[in-house]
């Protein structure tokens, strides 16, 4: 094994295909971004030329700002995802604490029943999740989206975090139980920040479907003022005539946020992804 591992043609491959998947990756985004900035003529014209004297225009960015209510979009997508993340994370490492640490009866088939979220798409529950919010009046308002999202992403969590919470330390915990410390705080002091690459894991993979989703906000909200930055980004395609400077303007206004977030988590979502590969 170590053999294998020391060898540089299987160290140069094995970079190789890295490299060759993460510029199979970022190419769409390259794309996206440098066509941005270029006239529409020029889109069509020569669409992986980079933008020279001739071809470069802010015209996109110019309508986005104009026609639509971009920062509202933006404003409202970060609510939803900010929130939706908080609340995910919250209630289940809760959970995920609760299914690890404790054990009573039904333990395993609660973890059953929570991981049948995982597999099971949420909308296929489309229709009665709108009926249920039409019923409490939430419908075109934020809360509607969050309350989805959470339910969304709390199986992801509960199944990564539980198992992560499996390897914390019984003698951490019943040290701190010696000094009284209660249960809550053992929980938020001494289990959550050993957990954080785990919690880091689990924001960044609900994170990028939440930021990027067009089916609930459009079923959900709607309306103008609770549009998402991926809903809003419709008004610029027509059935007839699409303005792709503007399109392709509003897509990369979105992608910098999650590009951004993502390289702040990087380092902790590494770490959430390999630990435990390696004793």
């Amino acid at each position: 094994m170590n053999k294998a591992r020391s060898n540089p043609l299987n160290s140069v491959m094995m970079h190789g295909a890295l490299i060759l998947y993460t510029l199979i990756a970022l190419f769409p985004v390259f794309v996206i971004l440098i066509n941005s900035f270029k006239t529409r003529k020029a889109i069509f014209r020569e669409p992986l030329a980079l933008p020279d004297a001739d071809s470069f225009s802010t015209i996109g960015y110019e309508t986005v700002m104009k026609q639509g209510d971009f920062l509202l979009y933006f404003q409202n997508s970060m609510i939803v995802t900010v929130a939706s993340i908080f609340f995910v994370l919250l209630f289940g490492a809760m959970a995920a604490y609760a299914l690890s640490e404790y054990r009573f009866r039904g333990n395993m088939l609660m973890g059953l029943y929570l991981a049948l979220g995982i597999m099971i798409p949420i909308r296929i529950g489309t229709v009665a999740i709108l009926e249920m919010m039409v019923a409490t009046g939430l419908v075109n308002t934020l809360w509607a989206l969050i309350l989805v999202y959470t339910a969304q992403g709390l199986p992801l969590a509960v199944f990564i975090l539980s198992e992560f919470m499996r390897q914390v330390s019984d003698d951490l915990k019943n040290a701190g139980r010696i000094d009284g410390l209660s249960e809550y705080t053992i929980f938020f002091r001494l289990v959550l920040p050993l957990v954080r690459p785990a919690m880091a894991t689990v924001a960044v993979f609900n994170m990028i479907p939440i930021w990027n989703d067009l089916w609930f906000p459009l079923i959900l909200a709607p309306a103008e003022e609770t549009k998402t930055l991926t809903l809003g980004s419709q008004v610029f395609i027509g059935q007839f005539v699409t303005d792709w400077n503007a399109v392709l303007s509003a897509l990369s206004m979105a992608i910098l946020p999650v590009l951004i977030l993502y390289v702040i988590f990087s380092r902790q979502l590494i770490r959430g992804i390999t630990s435990g590969a390696v004793k």
